[in-house]
């Protein structure tokens, strides 16, 4: 059953019921926040979580309790994960592909928000390189470890809305960097690539989405300044005010992560393949401004054309074909 949930739903009461002994789970990012609670809701539903992560010392802080709350067999083992490093990121494939267990979800969460202009180990804009072309070879990978009826989940944001990909220019050489066009870009690549990872996959019985969290208050915030996140809430509840709705309120972080766990485990994967969700249901195309906090997914993020030059694109930029 894949309802009836919606924006307050949490994790726990998405998987209530359901038995997850037996599978495993990559998860990036389980260091803080959402990460960290994906791996603790999967594991007390009897998952075996792989942790992928950039500071294991942290992690192993951040985690300490996911052992704690396990369940029905399950549990976390961590390994590591620079995803602002093709050789980090190749180290952890071979490790992964080495110990030749099934993953049967990947959960792409890991990521940074709005951070100045900098670049990647290799060369990339942080943003485009770490979101985006970091989990891309991850995945690409080790892709032969998820089995049939696995799934790939690309945790995206409605900051998609900001802006498309560019193809021409994706590592701002030509275009002058702007923080929050360089974090749509990432997240609109992030939707893209699970749309031609599905088209790719589908036929294997292998599925990927990609999806909205919400607005939730985690370290991936910690580029902006809190009176600008402050200046932003106002502007978006005086736009709410004039549209007669309710005041933005922030998910908490088992609200936000419960759209990732309900995409890789409880929504028919048919109902979920190819497209993006948010409030664990499948979103509708929209056309209305990001600041409207309104739900929707921009066409250009769905579109299969775009997502096939995406891919391209990007093979030709980490130097590998998949």
């Amino acid at each position: 059953m894949s309802g009836p949930f919606h924006a307050e739903s949490t994790t726990d009461e998405v998987l209530a019921g359901v038995d997850l002994s037996g599978k495993r789970v990559l998860v990036t990012g389980v260091s803080a926040g959402l990460g960290v609670e994906t791996a603790r809701s999967l594991a007390a539903h009897g998952a075996q979580v792989v942790g992928a992560v950039r500071d294991l010392a942290k992690a192993k802080q951040a985690t300490a309790h996911v052992a704690a709350e396990a369940a029905n067999g399950g549990g976390l083992e961590l390994i590591e994960l620079d995803l602002a490093s093709l050789a980090s990121v190749r180290a952890c494939a071979d490790a992964l592909m080495a110990d030749g267990r099934p993953i049967d979800v990947v959960i792409a969460n890991a990521g940074v928000m709005a951070t100045p202009l900098s670049r990647t180990a290799d060369g990339f804009e942080m943003q485009f390189g770490t979101n985006h072309l970091g989990h891309f070879v991850l995945v690409n990978r080790i892709a032969g470890l998820i089995p049939e009826g696995g799934r790939l989940v690309n945790v995206s944001s409605a900051g998609h809305r900001f802006s498309d990909v560019d193809l021409d220019d994706p590592n701002f050489e030509h275009t002058e960097y702007e923080p929050w066009a360089g974090y749509g870009r990432s997240k609109t690549a992030n939707i893209l690539f699970a749309v031609e990872f599905d088209r790719r996959c589908r036929s294997r019985g292998v599925r990927a989405a990609a999806l909205h969290p919400g607005g939730i208050q985690t370290e991936l915030a910690r580029h902006i300044d809190g009176k600008a996140i402050e200046e932003r809430i106002n502007q978006i509840n005086a736009q709410l005010a004039a549209e007669g709705r309710p005041p933005f309120r922030f998910k908490t972080i088992p609200q936000g992560a419960a759209t990732s766990v309900w995409a890789g485990f409880v929504a028919d994967a048919d109902e979920v393949g190819g497209r993006y969700c948010e409030n664990c249901h499948v979103s509708d195309f929209t056309d209305m401004p990001t600041s409207a906090m309104s739900e929707g997914v921009r066409p250009y993020a769905l579109d299969p054309e775009r997502a096939k030059a995406l891919w391209a694109k990007s093979e030709e930029m980490v130097g590998e074909k998949f």
